[in-house]
């Protein structure tokens, strides 16, 4: 942080202190005037009555501000605290302090204001009253249950007097039950709500109440239900009369108990259905006068006790305000104590613990003359060199870790393999080189043994007596400084085809450290090169050597057959005739042999220009119809192939060689078939062009040779044809893949196959 920027911060920290000050000036404001509003509305009943609610929610908000805010500061003294700043353990100890001295004698005297604030509104009332009224409303709830179940038993036994009754003669029963009764309605039911008879004032309407299917089910699983109905709907006049609390122009509203039993019916089960009983009995009116007289009374004075309740809510709320803003002054005023006395030691804290975080930026200093100022000064100007220090070890740090990068871009782009192991053999890092010359994931197997690594087992196993050895020469004298050995594996996984390659290898001991260093070069192509021009030096040689004495030889031969010829006997002239003819045949065999040697090693320079392969096989293939082809050749061309860089008369021969070691392979065989395939790839861009066959396939020992001159299985051949395949191939940039093709662990062929670059 620049001195900038600790200025900003000392701005922002007094605007912050300014609104937290201002705000809290505010609030205290709020509950002074609060307190004051308080006080003046208990004094003024109707006042009190108009305003409570609004009193009671600001008090309530007002309260709830403080204690947010208290909960704030304290929050915040506990994160100082949390955080390990120096100088949170004095604030909180201050603030305690504080509180405490505010909290204590104000707690006691809330306590004693509550006990006589409650003690003296209950005093307000009597209790005797409320007991009275109590009683009062109990009593009437008594009385009022004891005649529903009186009603209840009577209309039970009223049931069972009807269960018998038919529904056409139902009427002159109820009529009897009533006068039994002194009822004022007797209504019979179905289980489908449908009046069966009816007595009393039911009888003069045209649709009676019908009672709730909830009513029916109830009194069909108890037997019997009762229901008094018109208290709430009759209120008591001023003369002491009952009225109706809602006038209406229907008829008038009385208070009655309403008894619902079901009929035990013999038929049900078979064809009746249940029948319901409903007795109606009028209520005596002195009775429910009374009644509504004590719930009224009763309800008009719990109305009166709740605005007591309200009262002491409301005292006891100024009283809680009253101790939350003796608790937010003292807190207060011990967190701007705090401040004022800790602000020198905390200054200097936060720049230690900035120290030790790292931020060595200029520190704020106090500009004062005593000596916490000059210490704070001092530990400035000890920030600054430490600062100026770290600039230069970081200036130093980037350039090695620039060197490191640099280096790490050469090794990611070698061309040559590179790893570093340790003194177990443990890989500890790798460039791409090595992972593609071993053909092995070598990044996955970090920290693994090399010889974990699937096909580098024995590979792993001499490099280890190399450094083995290179060790103990290390220790004599005159021992090297680095070891060089050439290595041949092959790291061909399962199912790919089998590839050897021949590596340059060579170690050291890396200087400083417990691991060594290993970089190798795959030479599998310059080895291939090398042996491919010796042998064009000895086919050249051989040609000429042996080209000369071969016409000489047949000259001679043919000279004595002709001098010869008529001065023997027949015996004598059948063997002449016999030898001659061998030693002409056995000349012409070497003149071949000689010209396949020739061509071997002066094949011309490839002039690469566009070539319709699909076209150039379909020519070739007219020499290799059926009529003319000793096993059959089957074309599976891919008409999406474009033209490629090539020159036909050097791919006319690569065809013509591929196509005779594929017959060749399967001669004698009668479901003998070559397969001659191109197949083009948009992603990669070349065309691939394959050539199969079921024959025996290559032997091992032959694979991994195939390419090299003079190489063969067959007893005529002179195993030419794929060496003159593999150089036409480098000729024109093309890759040359063999492989045994293997079905379910059975070798049934082999393939031979090209991929070519196309034009562009």
């Amino acid at each position: 942080m620049s001195l900038k920027g600790n200025v900003s911060s000392i701005r922002n920290s007094l605007a912050f202190r300014w609104t937290v000050g201002v705000g809290a000036g505010a609030m205290v404001a709020l509950g002074l005037v609060l307190m004051f509003l308080l006080t003046q509305a208990t004094g003024n009943r109707e006042l009190y009555e108009r305003n409570y609610d609004r009193l009671l929610v600001l008090n309530i908000v007002v309260a709830v501000l403080l204690v947010l805010v208290i909960g704030w500061i304290g929050a915040r003294l506990l994160l100082r605290l949390r955080a390990g700043r120096f100088g949170s353990r004095l604030l909180v100890k201050l603030a305690a302090i504080f509180a405490l001295v505010g909290l204590m004698p104000g707690l006691m005297i809330y306590v004693v204001s509550y006990q006589f604030v409650s003690r003296s509104i209950e005093s307000w009332f009597d209790v005797k009253v409320e007991g009275a009224l109590d009683a009062g409303l109990n009593l009437g709830r008594a009385t009022l249950d004891a005649m529903a179940l009186d009603l209840a038993n009577k209309t039970r036994q009223a049931a069972t007097q009807v269960s018998e009754t038919p529904d056409a003669i139902a009427g002159l029963t109820l009529e009897r039950l009533r006068d039994q009764l002194s009822a004022r309605d007797i209504v019979l039911w179905s289980a489908s709500g449908q009046v069966i008879a009816s007595v009393g004032e039911s009888r003069f309407t045209i649709n009676p109440e019908r009672p709730a299917a909830q009513q029916f089910r109830t009194a069909r699983a108890q037997r019997v239900v009762t229901q008094i109905e018109g208290l709430d709907e009759l209120v008591l006049t001023g003369t002491g009369e009952l009225a109706s609390a809602m006038p209406s122009t229907g008829p008038p509203v009385s208070a009655r108990i309403k008894a619902i039993a079901v009929v035990n019916n013999p038929n049900v089960g078979l064809l009746g259905e249940a029948r319901f009983l409903q007795v109606t009995q009028g209520l005596p009116a002195p009775l429910v006068a009374n009644a509504i007289a004590v719930q009224e009374a009763n309800r008009e004075y719990q109305e009166r006790a709740l605005a007591r309740g309200g009262l002491r809510k409301m005292y006891i709320g100024t009283l809680t305000l009253s101790l939350f803003l003796a608790v937010f002054g003292a807190v207060l005023l011990a967190v701007v104590l705090g401040n004022q006395l800790a602000k020198p030691l905390l200054l200097l804290a936060e720049g230690v613990r900035q120290v030790a975080l790292g931020d060595l930026t200029p520190k704020a200093a106090l500009e004062g003359k005593d000596e916490l100022g000059g210490l704070t000064r001092s530990f400035a100007d000890m920030t600054q060199q430490l600062s100026d220090a770290r600039s230069a070890v970081q200036q130093s740090m980037s350039q090695v870790d620039a060197a490191r990068a640099n280096l790490q871009t050469i090794l990611d782009n070698l061309t040559a393999g590179v790893i570093v192991l340790d003194v177990r053999g443990y890989i500890q890092s790798s460039n791409p080189g090595a992972t593609r010359i071993l053909r092995a994931p070598l990044a996955a197997y970090h920290g693994k043994s090399l010889g974990e690594v699937p096909g580098l087992e024995v590979f792993a196993k001499e490099v280890g007596a190399q450094f083995a050895d290179f060790l103990g020469d290390v220790n004599a004298p005159h021992g090297l400084e680095q070891w060089q050995q050439s290595f041949e594996l092959n790291t061909a996984t399962p199912g790919a085809p089998d590839n050897a390659i021949t590596l340059i290898a060579r170690g050291a001991k890396m200087p400083g450290t417990e691991e060594f260093l290993l970089v190798f070069d795959d030479v599998s192509e310059m080895v291939s090169a090398q042996r491919a021009q010796a042998w064009g030096e000895v086919a050249r040689r051989l040609a000429h050597e042996i080209k000369n004495p071969l016409t000489p030889i047949q000259l001679s031969a043919e000279r004595l057959e002709m001098k010869l010829a008529g001065k023997l006997d027949e015996p004598g002239q059948v063997l002449l005739t016999k030898s001659v003819k061998t030693i002409v045949d056995q000349v012409d065999a070497m003149k071949r042999l000689v010209n396949e040697f020739r061509d071997y090693a002066r094949l011309p320079a490839a002039e690469l220009k566009p070539v319709d392969l699909n076209a150039l096989i379909n020519d070739v293939m007219q020499l290799y119809a059926s009529e003319n082809a000793v096993v059959p050749v089957r074309t599976e061309l891919d008409p999406d192939a474009p033209p490629i860089h090539g020159d036909a008369q050097q791919l006319r021969q690569v065809i013509h060689n591929l196509l005779q070691n594929a017959q060749d392979a399967q001669e004698g065989k009668p479901d003998g078939l070559v397969t001659l395939k191109t197949d083009y790839s948009g992603t990669s861009g070349r065309v691939r062009l394959s050539v199969r066959d079921n024959g025996s396939g290559f032997p091992e020992h032959i694979l991994k040779r195939a390419f090299e001159p003079y190489v063969t299985t067959k007893v005529k051949g002179t195993g030419l044809g794929l060496a003159v395949v593999k150089k036409i191939a480098d000729e024109h940039g093309a890759r040359v893949d063999i492989s045994n093709r293997v079905v379910d662990g059975v070798v049934q062929g082999a393939q031979v196959s090209l991929s070519f670059a196309v034009v562009v």
